[in-house]
């Protein structure tokens, strides 16, 4: 049987480009993150000839990183036209950056081209973090750098256990571990990651208002076990019911976990070992086959 978490891309696809217009009015915490993730460029010694902003949304991130590194070539790339036609609003006469459409599990750049990925809370919207880094690996030039946020699991802690106690049902997406994403950075061949964790609380008067703010954004359940058609009045009765109780001074929190991370890709590669037997001539030495 499949699992219940994997991610259905083209629902994500359509979810966040039918948002892309109500996107930024709703993204509060992402805006932050954004701030946040752009200013640790500040402490980075970088000069990027190229830039990739992975999953850059309506291109606020792609706009602030052209005005940042000016004489680089900057990279808007997201899954969903919707939202690279709106990135295309934040271009200026002298700030612009391509726009290109694709997934970050197969990213189409060309091997060691870019000097810097930049993405902000993308990563949870892919089925393998793993994939998604062997493509950042493979596309960065040696000494390039990662930096990334995602949603670690206390992410929406307080939405997911009270769809637990409506319904069985997947209606929030599973989150991975700081130190899970450390190790799978390890494994796609980066080096000298380092990871954190931060958390926000957004607060409502309504469960309803952190529903709407969630579809405002494009954050549909995209999870292969989500409820098919409408989910029935007794369960959104009871799941209501349950959010109730983390009620605190008259509001209901939304508790968010962000992790940060960042590696860097090698400056050298080690050489595969070769097999017995096996020379290795240098394309130099050989010369042109002559009819």
């Amino acid at each position: 049987m499949s699992d219940p978490f994997d991610i259905d891309l083209a629902r994500v696809r359509r979810s966040f480009g039918r948002s892309a217009r109500a996107y930024d009015a709703a993204a509060v915490l992402q805006k932050r993150v954004r701030e946040e993730l752009l200013e640790r460029l500040e402490v980075v010694r970088l000069e990027p000839q190229a830039v990739l902003d992975l999953g850059a949304g309506t291109g606020h991130a792609s706009l602030a990183l052209k005005r940042r590194y000016r004489s680089s070539q900057v990279i808007a790339l997201d899954l969903a036209e919707g939202m690279l036609r709106e990135a295309g609003q934040r271009q200026t006469l002298l700030r612009r950056f391509r726009r290109v459409c694709g997934q970050a599990a197969a990213l189409p750049l060309r091997e060691g081209s870019v000097d810097l990925v930049f993405s902000n809370l993308m990563l949870q919207w892919c089925h393998d973090p793993d994939a998604v880094f062997r493509e950042c690996r493979r596309v960065l030039k040696p000494g390039g750098l990662l930096t990334f946020t995602t949603f670690g699991p206390d992410t929406l802690v307080e939405l997911r256990r009270a769809w637990a106690a409506a319904d069985e049902r997947t209606h929030v997406n599973r989150f991975i571990d700081m130190h899970d994403l450390g190790d799978a950075l390890v494994r796609s061949g980066l080096v000298e990651p380092v990871m954190d964790v931060e958390r926000f609380t957004l607060t409502y008067q309504e469960v309803r208002d952190l529903m709407r703010d969630l579809k405002a954004i494009g954050a549909h359940n995209a999870n292969a076990g989500r409820p098919r058609g409408l989910t029935g009045k007794g369960a959104l009765t009871r799941m209501t019911a349950a959010y109730e109780t983390f009620r605190r001074d008259g509001r209901l929190p939304a508790t968010y976990e962000v992790v940060y991370g960042q590696a860097w890709c090698p400056v050298s590669t080690p050489r595969p070992k070769r097999a017995p037997g096996e020379v290795v001539v240098p394309i130099g030495k050989v010369g042109r086959r002559r009819g």
